[in-house]
């Protein structure tokens, strides 16, 4: 990854003031989910979303990191018209400033995008979470994740891997559960 002529210190601070700001201000975050604790605590059922496009699937999943108590409800909703494109893409949930910040920078990235496009971002994300820090060796690949390369500095603490997965992982399965609940044809 390239380093924009920066030192290692002053990098590293550079990421963290982009997490925290995507963390203060999330994009993409509405209130819709139940509350986990409350839902436990009262046998409630799950949140029912209708799609808000009229030609749309939608598709919901829920992740929930029992290492640190991030939880997210990730809300896609999937064009019915091939090639099939993530046309509204919605989450809610609490959890640490990466989880949220991932979140965020996701939901920025993914929204708008086909259905396949969202799916190389999902891969590439993971491949750089996997990276322990070293980031990837293809800057294609850098520049299509755009500010989730921030993340960089997060895959050097197994930990916290997790917590910036959370949200990719819902995408991935909301789209899925969307794709599947779609009309054969």
């Amino acid at each position: 990854m390239s380093d924009f002529g920066i030192s290692g210190d002053g990098l590293e601070q550079m990421y963290q003031e982009v997490i925290l700001e995507a963390a203060r201000d999330p994009h993409g975050k509405e209130t819709f989910a139940p509350d986990l604790a409350s839902e436990q605590a009262s046998g409630a059922g799950k949140s029912t979303m209708r799609a808000s496009h009229e030609y749309c699937t939608p598709g919901e999943s829920h992740q929930f990191n029992p290492t640190c108590g991030d939880e997210a409800t990730v809300h896609a909703e999937v064009s019915d018209a091939e090639p099939h494109r993530i046309e509204r893409l919605v989450w809610d949930g609490h959890g640490c400033s990466i989880s949220q910040a991932s979140l965020s920078v996701m939901v920025d990235l993914v929204a708008g995008r086909t259905v396949d496009e969202a799916m190389d971002l999902f891969r590439d994300f993971h491949e750089l979470m996997e990276s322990r820090g070293a980031g990837l060796n293809d800057d294609a690949k850098e520049e299509q994740l755009g500010d989730a390369v921030v993340f960089q500095g997060v895959s050097k603490y197994p930990m916290r891997i997790k917590c910036a997965l959370l949200g990719w992982e819902g995408m991935r399965d909301a789209v899925a559960k969307a794709l599947a609940a779609k009309p054969q044809r």
